[in-house]
């Protein structure tokens, strides 16, 4: 039996997501989601404009999916360093080729470029948005705190080393976690 409703959409992004990290951008088909999906391409234009809202929505619900498996563990520390963890076992399902392959597809396509645009500039898909939060809640950060800035600085890193296929080890988490985010979380060195 075909799932429906909210169950049908999500396995309808899981294929599409398998299918993008597959196939790249250039190569990535309606036709070829609803194949493998079992579904009609009715279905997936009813629920998405075009492939690149599609892959939006792919990555929106893969992001969100990882961003609920980060524990609470109680500090701010120990949550920053679960967050990092997760975006480095993240990289076993969409391999960091994928996104150069998205940035050189974005160049000449609007539509992408739009929807990419919008995915990573959503502050509710931010891997960092709930630990804040909580670090907040705790009185272990300022209610001002830069929430983009450790974003945008942990995944910066992060992406660095996977890019230069360095090593993203326990130390080096540690470390980024010691000697960066936590320093920018509480307003820099006094």
């Amino acid at each position: 039996m075909v799932p429906r409703g909210e169950a049908r959409t999500a396995a309808i992004l899981d294929t599409a997501l398998r299918v993008l990290v597959a196939d790249g951008y250039e190569r990535f088909t309606i036709d070829s989601v609803a194949a493998q999906a079992h579904a009609s391409k009715t279905t997936i234009y009813r629920r998405w404009n075009n492939k690149a809202e599609l892959v939006k929505s792919a990555l929106d619900a893969h992001d969100a999916n990882c961003n609920d498996q980060v524990p609470d563990t109680g500090s701010l520390r120990g949550d920053l360093i679960a967050t990092l963890d997760m975006l480095r076992r993240k990289t076993a399902s969409i391999p960091p080729t994928l996104y150069s392959d998205l940035m050189r597809a974005m160049e000449h396509d609007a539509e992408l470029a739009d929807a990419i645009n919008r995915h990573l500039t959503d502050p509710g898909l931010s891997p960092f948005d709930a630990p804040l939060s909580r670090a907040v809640s705790r009185g272990e950060a300022r209610a001002d705190v830069d929430r983009e800035l450790i974003h945008d600085v942990a995944e910066a890193m992060l992406t660095h080393r996977l890019t230069m296929r360095a090593t993203v080890d326990d130390t080096f988490i540690g470390r980024l976690v010691d000697d960066v985010l936590i320093v920018l979380v509480r307003g820099g060195v006094s």
